[in-house]
């Protein structure tokens, strides 16, 4: 392998946001990079995600657990990154509420492996991926990077450990350490448990779209393509030690969205279900990401260019969603929507 080429070590490579940011990365540097990605492949790591890049000679894909300390270690040996961003969570809440302990481990426990496999060796910059459900709800106005974290659900709790023990990282042992906190992500390759996936794929099924309470929860949306630009455009530009939101500058009600999803499945509102709200459902969620957008980082889509592309891939690609929701998925929709299937 040239060393010259500089080494990315992603975790999580294989879920929703992580196969998009390899996919960026490859779009932006070609054969100019080497990409190491490293994932668990649990239910939402997925390796028909990064299909057409597997082949490149620029590429290697380790199945590894990121609490797995020794496998780490020697895999960090044999390529010594250069740098190193952090997808890999658990990151449904819904799910953390019946498990927590799954998602304690991999989202605080796991971070603690990485960061030390990572400064017993010369990393040029380690991306921690947080959340901006760490700051927990807001009435009125946005969360900045100063806001107090909050975290209201074992997921959120769970990051916001991650977060701040990479920041203690920084603090303690100069690791080159940044945090992004970015609002709810949409786009293609998402695992269909979460809202926009869920909804566009059931309606494209004409089945229920099951919405907690009153459908009037609010939350900030960003496509995933901007994000994957930020975090690289913060690896680039960002400070070590910083913390830097990256929100999507898009409230919506989770009502309006799935309006918006039914008007562009051409099916009609009789889809929709309601249903008993979750425990310690937040409210609304809203990011200031001022600072990021100073530092040089804009947005590329707004929400109607996202969502039709969103919608389009789910309808073209409905052979790498329809095995998903099967088995598992089934038994867990069951329980939390109560939709008899």
């Amino acid at each position: 392998m040239n060393k010259k080429r500089e080494v990315y070590f992603i975790t999580g490579g294989c879920g929703f946001i992580g196969s998009n940011f390899i996919h960026y990365l490859f779009e932006l540097y070609g054969n100019d990079i080497f990409v190491v990605n490293y994932d668990k492949l649990t239910y939402a790591g997925n390796p028909e995600n990064l299909k057409s890049v597997e082949g490149r000679a620029n590429y290697r894909f380790y199945k590894g657990d990121i609490c797995d300390s020794e496998f780490m270690v020697r895999i960090f040996d044999m390529y010594k990154p250069d740098y190193v961003i952090n997808f890999a969570a658990e990151s449904h809440v819904d799910r953390s509420i019946g498990m927590p302990e799954d998602f304690i481990r991999t989202d605080t426990l796991g971070v603690f492996y990485l960061l030390e496999a990572s400064r017993k060796y010369d990393i040029k910059k380690f991306i921690q991926i947080s959340t901006d459900e760490v700051y927990g709800s807001i009435e009125e106005g946005k969360f900045t990077e100063e806001s107090g974290l909050y975290p209201s659900s074992p997921y959120s709790a769970g990051k916001a450990g991650g977060d701040r023990l990479a920041y203690s990282y920084y603090v303690t042992y100069d690791l080159p350490v940044i945090v992004t906190r970015a609002s709810n992500n949409y786009g293609p390759y998402q695992y269909p448990e979460k809202l926009i996936p869920l909804f566009v794929t059931n309606a494209i099924e004409d089945k229920k779209l099951p919405i907690y309470g009153d459908g009037k929860n609010i939350r900030d949306w960003l496509f995933v393509k901007d994000h994957c630009s930020a975090v690289e455009f913060i690896l680039r530009n960002g400070k070590d030690g910083e913390i830097y939101n990256v929100g999507g500058n898009c409230e919506k009600e989770n009502l309006e969205i799935t309006n918006e999803i039914l008007k562009a499945t051409d099916k009609d509102e009789s889809l929709i279900k309601y249903i008993k709200d979750r425990a310690g459902h937040d409210r609304r969620y809203a990011l200031d990401d001022t600072k990021l957008v100073n530092l040089g980082w804009s947005r590329e889509y707004d929400f109607e260019q996202g969502m039709a592309e969103t919608v389009k891939w789910y309808k073209e690609n409905r052979k790498w969603w329809e095995p998903l929701k099967s088995g598992e998925y089934l038994e867990f929709y069951k329980k939390h929507y109560g939709e008899d299937l």
